[in-house]
């Protein structure tokens, strides 16, 4: 796949997009963004977060009661 150009603004969106996702599944998620991302040909700012909202709807998995900042009885933002 040859390189995809974008502004350090979009590279900064893709990569904090990945932030939230459980570890094993990001690098998967940054391939799809690249393919999506290289079909597109001119990448603006929208059209870059358009894709990375798309993408990541596929990865992102919502924790569970069960994880453990819920088992603590405290909020993980405590």
């Amino acid at each position: 796949m040859p390189p995809i150009a974008l502004t350090e603004n979009q590279m900064l969106s893709v990569l904090a997009a990945s932030n939230p996702l459980p570890p094993d599944l990001r690098n998967s998620f940054l391939i799809d963004v690249a393919h999506e991302l290289a079909a597109l040909g001119t990448i603006g700012d929208g059209a870059c977060h358009r894709v990375i909202a798309a993408v990541q709807k596929k990865y992102f998995r919502a924790p569970l009661e069960t994880e453990e900042h819920a088992r603590r009885g405290v909020s993980k933002y405590a």
